[in-house]
């Protein structure tokens, strides 16, 4: 069965507390989705609580790199945990926490958090569309599309509907740094680009969009290939 591959920003999950209303919106669409026979895999992001965390730690220690990329595992889990359990007996009763090892289970709702130090969990979704053989990544964002420059400082600011993956790049970089605010992960998009995969950007609220774009319907987004 294919399965959707969504990389569930924890913009959408913890933007600066939990966010109830998007969530119980999110649970049913994809309960939804699931009765009509179709398969998610949903890696979830950090979000505000790893900010907050990592802003805490910063004050006390020089932590690194990667001591902060591991409190956002950490808290890429701990939002993980949250979402499955809201699946209840839907969702495969653990955490997927290495995207490289395949899952055998007839649940179909995976849920997974980040892996290892030096990216976001956008890359443990591309890992994840590896191992399950999925050409595609859906990227759950607060943004509705990538843009030129950043429209919150830009008025000049265009939306970019379809770019390669060589001019995405040129957009967001080649260097990850903890708690970096960009459309999609310059490390997962490095492996994308290799891969061969696409990856569609669009803002994970508009739950009518996202449903469009499920079943194969004009969306608004950004797709990269």
């Amino acid at each position: 069965m294919k399965a959707y591959i969504l990389s569930l920003g924890g913009s959408l999950i913890f933007p600066d507390k939990i966010n109830v209303a998007f969530l119980k919106g999110f649970r049913e669409f994809v309960i939804s989705e699931v009765k009509k026979g179709k398969k998610f895999i949903i890696i979830c992001g950090g979000g505000a609580i790893n900010r907050q965390y990592n802003a805490a730690a910063s004050e006390i220690i020089n932590l690194g790199e990667e001591g902060l990329d591991w409190i956002g595992i950490a808290a890429t889990r701990m939002n993980a945990s949250f979402v499955r359990e809201l699946f209840g007996n839907l969702s495969y009763g653990k955490i997927l926490d290495n995207p490289t090892k395949k899952i055998k289970t007839d649940k179909r709702i995976i849920i997974g958090c980040g892996w290892k130090p030096g990216c976001s969990s956008d890359k443990d979704a591309v890992l994840a569309a590896k191992t399950f053989g999925a050409d595609t990544v859906i990227n759950l964002t607060n943004i509705d599309y990538v843009y030129t420059k950043d429209p919150r400082l830009h008025h000049d600011a265009r939306k970019i509907e379809d770019i390669t993956w060589s001019g995405f790049r040129e957009i967001v970089g080649d260097k990850w740094t903890p708690k970096l605010n960009a459309p999609f992960d310059p490390i997962a998009a490095q492996l994308a680009q290799r891969m061969k995969l696409k990856v569609i950007i669009t803002k994970g609220d508009d739950l009518v969009n996202l449903r469009n774009l499920l079943d194969g319907k004009k969306f608004k987004g950004t797709v990269i290939s």
